[in-house]
């Protein structure tokens, strides 16, 4: 496996933490959405992944779909509020805060491991290139 291989391989992973990344995001702009009814509620989203594998043998990380939460929404009994529906109920927004932001620590992380990735590729080169003028 070459420079070029690894230097995709992590491209892609970065790519796809960024897609994670700006999922969570969202999810956590939400988190404290309110809708008159369930059908109009804000629904976490999560990003769904896959390994795909080239033709040369090489594994790449690559997004297939942005799916919403199948969680369903918070209802709360709330009559004075201007979203409330016939019966006073509204619905909050499904996401889970915590487990965002572990969500979102992990996906920073892996980030920066991929940059990690890259740097020590950069350095590689640097190196060989010196071991050919000498």
């Amino acid at each position: 496996m070459g420079f070029k291989d690894i230097s995709q391989i992590a491209g892609s992973a970065m790519a796809a933490q960024t897609v994670r990344l700006n999922t969570i995001a969202s999810n956590l702009a939400n988190a404290n959405a309110v809708a008159g009814s369930e059908t109009d509620g804000y629904r976490a989203r999560k990003p769904v992944f896959a390994a795909m594998v080239g033709e040369e043998g090489v594994a790449r990380v690559q997004v297939l779909d942005v799916v919403q939460s199948a969680e369903p929404l918070r209802k709360a009994h709330e009559p004075d509020n201007p979203l409330a529906d016939a019966e006073g109920n509204v619905f909050y927004a499904n996401v889970n805060e915590v487990a965002e932001m572990a969500d979102m620590m992990a996906a920073s992380r892996a980030f920066e491991t991929n940059v990690e990735v890259m740097g020590r590729i950069k350095s590689m080169q640097a190196s060989l290139l010196k071991l050919g003028e000498g």
